[in-house]
């Protein structure tokens, strides 16, 4: 029997676990690269120039000591003195190293400016491919509340992750340069004193990891408690909730959970962050203790006659920065294990599984027959098993050109779900669908969105001018101010349209400048116009489409609608009979079960469930 996956990992080499996680710096590097490369090649070279001139430097700043000491000394020994001879060589020495921190200073700009331009780009990029990725996912994925863990981790940190892990990455590779030159004139000193550098750096570098292994940890585990902050946000902020949430109270209730959510998790990033700061300042002690005890070390030496003063003032320099360096090559290894702890998010996410679209049809193999549901079940994933209780059971029909049909039914009786599995949105579980003879699964998705206009009853108020709010409904046309004046026409919109000050060109909602909020009843006529963008569709579907409509309203929509529909196949849903008694067909719709169908007349005769519901409507309006 395996270990559960917590055994498995615990009983990995740390040390294996620990460089496991560096596989991200390669993938890190390439976007970088595929961002501008030219970046990239100046990057590099400010890199090489920033980790080799201070080595120089302070070698010619042991030169300029040494050779001030042999300047003050010929100086006062010679009977008739020139002092411009004298400090002559030393004065050129003090040109030369000032020309070397001059470059110094120009590639750390070089480097600062190039990261910063990098940073704006690279976000960019990682962003755009967070959505791509979205665009390629199925309805049924964005329902799982896990991916969307996923997607909050991804998108709150990635974007930035990948330009910090190839920053650090340079910033390695300069202090790995670095810290080879200053080894060089070390080494002459003493080997020793290249292990007391490499002693004193070791155990901050073995906290910040440890520690950045826990700050990641406890990141993962607490994405659902932010996504509850952010929602809460959104509840408390938003124009569309903000009306009931006055209305009932909810301010002080929704503020208290965000207050105690932030509670928690600030109490924990208290202790994790007091923890680590402790560690590093006593274990940074010892940093310091090293590099004193090498500073008297140095002193010692010069006193004894065994260096110069130059190079006192030189390996003292050189000590200090290698010093310097290895800590902040320890720090970048450490900072690239825990950027690449977060990249692991974001490829977590890219490389989510994504259905094929095999499909290449645009034309079905008996054309005009129309669509047909053949057997078909349907169950969400999720649960303990795999799928949960059908929500569609057995469901067979078949709908001609120029035919309409209405699906009646109580509320979660499956009727949307049909929708989305006619327009793709999800697959059968059992049997299939078949359009103008060929299952939905060898159509091309084009080729099958591009017949299908529809307006669900949680139809998007998107936060755009009126025109752009109908071109939406036909990405072809979505600039085209004629098609949306003729969808405007056949959903009832234009009249309400014209009257507006900026006609086409006002802006909806309350998110941007001089937007204009409409009512319920308005954006329906919106959605409703919308779905007529698709002037190509031959299957029409509206799902509640005059729910915040008058009955005056919703008459003569549907007289428009049967005209437009006449020669295409027209779904409806509606809880109002006075809207479906002229469909072809009707089916009666209970537990994922057709558990009626005909025309409205067959249906009073046979006096089951619609004529029960449709008597008890109509008594209303008596």
């Amino acid at each position: 029997m395996s270990p559960p996956p917590s055994s498995r990992t615990s009983s990995a080499s740390p040390l294996s676990g620990f460089f496991g996680v560096f596989r991200y710096s390669r993938r890190a590097l390439g976007l970088v690269w595929e961002t501008s490369r030219w970046m990239m090649f100046g990057l590099a070279l400010c890199t090489l120039v920033a980790g080799v001139l201070p080595a120089v430097a302070a070698w010619v700043g042991q030169l300029i000591v040494d050779g001030v000491v042999s300047a003050m000394e010929s100086h006062q020994a010679a009977t008739d003195p020139n002092l411009l001879v004298s400090i002559a060589p030393v004065l050129k020495l003090v040109g030369i190293e000032a020309v070397i921190i001059a470059f110094i200073a120009l590639a750390q700009r070089g480097l600062s400016a190039q990261q910063s331009l990098l940073r704006a780009l690279l976000g960019q990029k990682v962003n755009v491919m967070i959505l791509e990725k979205a665009g390629q996912l199925s309805l049924s994925q964005f329902e799982d509340s896990e991916l969307y863990d996923q997607l909050t981790r991804a998108r709150r940190e990635a974007s930035t992750r990948p330009l910090a892990l190839v920053n650090k990455t340079f910033g390695l590779l300069q202090n790995a340069i670095s810290l080879g030159s200053f080894g060089v004139l070390l080494v002459q000193f003493s080997p020793w004193a290249l292990l007391i550098l490499v002693a004193g750096a070791l155990p901050v570098f073995i906290s910040e990891a440890k520690f950045s292994g826990d700050a990641f940890r406890l990141f993962r585990w607490r994405s659902p408690q932010t996504r509850m902050q952010i929602y809460l946000e959104t509840v408390l902020a938003r124009e569309d909730s903000i009306k009931e949430v006055k209305l009932f109270g909810l301010e002080g209730l929704f503020l208290k959970r965000y207050r105690d959510i932030f509670t928690q998790l600030f109490a924990e990033d208290r202790r994790l962050t007091l923890r680590r700061e402790s560690w590093g300042f006593l274990l940074g002690l010892l940093g310091t203790l090293t590099f004193y005890a090498a500073y008297a070390w140095v002193v010692i030496e010069t006193i004894a006659g065994a260096l110069t003063l130059g190079q006192m003032t030189m390996y003292l320099m050189v000590f200090k920065q290698g010093q310097a360096a290895l800590s902040a090559s320890l720090t970048a290894i450490s900072g690239m294990y825990e950027d690449n702890l977060y990249l692991s998010n974001l490829y977590e996410y890219l490389e989510q599984p994504v259905e094929g679209e095999s499909g290449t049809l645009t034309q079905g193999a008996l054309p005009g027959d129309g669509l047909r549901f053949e057997h078909v079940s349907f169950s969400y994933p999720g649960g303990d098993s795999v799928f949960q209780d059908p929500v569609l059971h057995d469901i067979s029909l078949h709908l001609c050109p120029g035919q309409s049909l209405a699906l009646v039914g109580e509320n979660g009786s499956g009727k949307t779900t049909l929708i989305k599995l006619l327009t793709r949105l999800y697959h059968p579980t059992q049997g299939r669908i078949l359009l103008d003879g060929s299952d939905l699964r060898e159509w091309s998705t084009q080729a099958l969105r591009e017949r299908t206009g529809v307006i669900f009853q949680d139809f998007v108020r998107y936060q755009l001018q009126v025109g752009e709010n109908l071109g939406v409904g036909d990405t072809h046309a979505f600039n085209d101010e004629q098609r949306w004046q003729r969808a405007a026409r056949h959903g009832m919109a234009d009249e309400f349209i014209t009257r507006m000050a900026s006609g086409y060109q006002t802006q909806l909602g309350r998110w941007f400048k001089n937007g204009q909020e409409l009512s319920g009843g308005q954006w329906q006529k919106i959605a409703l116009s919308r779905a007529y963008m698709r002037e190509n569709a031959d299957i029409l579907v509206l799902d509640e489409p005059t729910a915040a409509m008058d009955a005056a309203a919703e008459a003569e929509i549907f007289a428009r609608f049967r005209e437009h529909s006449r020669d295409k196949m027209a779904i409806l849903i509606s809880h109002r009979f006075s809207t479906v008694r002229s469909a072809d067909l009707i089916l009666v719709i209970d537990q994922g079960h057709i558990i009626e169908r005909g025309t409205h007349e067959e249906l009073l005769e046979t006096n089951g469930r619609y004529a029960k519901l449709f008597h008890l409507q109509a008594a209303g309006y008596k």
